[in-house]
């Protein structure tokens, strides 16, 4: 299975962007998928996530109200919508997949994505 994330960039303080995250290869069969961040300098942490069967979304506090987390089942796809950036938001954002239960909130997954660099300007 690999994941391809898509869609980072420069966008100024306030503004928004849409990450994808697309998985492709062997019949893809997925309990969640997630989405993590690594800042400069900082640990890589939680972002969002969801239950593929259910749709149950999980937000870290950061980024709640602010994001929103959607899957395209037929495409094998997770989306991240993320408004109202701010400049702490920037970081390399990981998209990442779990094929068997696993803490959603932790980076347990099996597979992970290459990162998109989202960049927010004050």
């Amino acid at each position: 299975v690999q994941l391809q994330a898509s869609g980072g960039g420069l966008v100024q303080a306030g503004g928004s962007l849409r990450l994808s995250c697309a998985a492709s290869g062997r019949t893809f069969n997925s309990y969640g998928m997630g989405w993590f961040r690594q800042a400069p300098g900082k640990e890589r942490e939680f972002v969002a996530a969801i239950r593929w069967s259910s749709g149950s979304t999980y937000y870290a506090d950061s980024i709640k109200g602010r994001f929103t987390i959607s899957r395209d089942n037929a495409k094998n796809t997770v989306y991240l919508q993320m408004n109202s950036l701010k400049p702490e938001d920037t970081a390399v954002y990981y998209c990442a997949a779990a094929r068997s239960y696993t803490d959603l909130l932790r980076p347990g997954y099996d597979y992970w994505g290459q990162g998109t660099l989202v960049t927010v300007s004050s």
